[in-house]
């Protein structure tokens, strides 16, 4: 069986662990030239036959030397992000420039970095992980997370809408909560400053997915790979849901 993405040029970030670890891998598995890119270049150890690099996706210089080195791409995804909880009264100056400069303006940076090579090839996909907690779905406590993934998804329409004659499609999805490192980190914060047991807490993340449990990486890997093959050639603008009916 032919792979997916034989041939095809990636880029993405937050690769470390995760959405965008996962990702990374089977992007690899399916053909692709993977360069997976975090701030940790060390979190990197360990996926195989990929060009592993640090990033800081909070610089536009980093992001433009990254751009100029690997060349004209067929295929972004954009997976670093950060939750912050709280309310808006619980929501500083720097909590809120913080969210939005990871979660969406290392977006704008990479776009703006990389589109200009998929425009000369003409054709490319950028997959943008945004969240259920957004514009789909008021969270408790997710304030500056929920605002800051809602414009990402305002950002994936703009651009799937401005190069939709030019080769370009941008989709973004929308996960649920998905066990990862990252989530294990929040419950552990979470449980400390609540004193409630790390059981109490993660069933708390469990219950609230109505299927029952939490998703995997594996299962946004796979939808990034439909999103980002010829598969989806028809599909572009648009969320995509994995989230175990929490949007219901």
């Amino acid at each position: 069986m032919a792979k997916r993405l034989q041939g095809k040029i990636a880029v993405v970030t937050a690769a470390g662990h995760g959405i965008g670890r996962a990702i990374a891998e089977l992007f690899v598995e399916e053909g692709a030239t993977v360069y997976a890119t975090d701030l940790d270049k060390a979190k990197l150890e360990g996926i195989k036959r990929a060009k592993k690099l640090k990033l800081d996706a909070r610089s536009t210089k980093a992001v433009e030397a990254l751009a100029a080195k690997t060349g004209p791409i067929d295929i972004l995804v954009n997976a670093a992000g950060f939750v912050h909880h709280g309310t808006v009264l619980d929501t500083s100056e720097d909590d809120w420039d913080f969210s939005f400069d990871l979660n969406v303006k290392s977006m704008h940076r990479t776009i703006k970095a990389f589109l200009p090579g998929m425009l000369e090839k003409g054709a490319g996909s950028i997959v943008n992980i945004a969240s259920g907690a957004s514009s789909v779905r008021g969270v408790p406590n997710r304030y500056a997370y929920g605002a800051s993934k809602a414009a990402v998804i305002g950002l994936t329409k703009s651009v799937a809408i401005d190069f939709i004659r030019k080769g370009i499609r941008a989709n973004a999805i929308c996960p649920g909560t998905i066990q990862s490192p990252s989530l294990d980190d929040r419950i552990k914060a979470l449980s400390a400053s609540s004193g409630q047991s790390l059981e109490a807490t993660r069933k708390a993340f469990i219950d609230r997915q109505p299927i029952g449990r939490l998703g995997t990486a594996e299962e946004i890997a796979l939808l990034a790979l439909y999103l980002a093959s010829d598969e989806a050639s028809y599909t572009t603008g648009q969320i995509h849901l994995a989230d175990g009916g929490f949007a219901l």
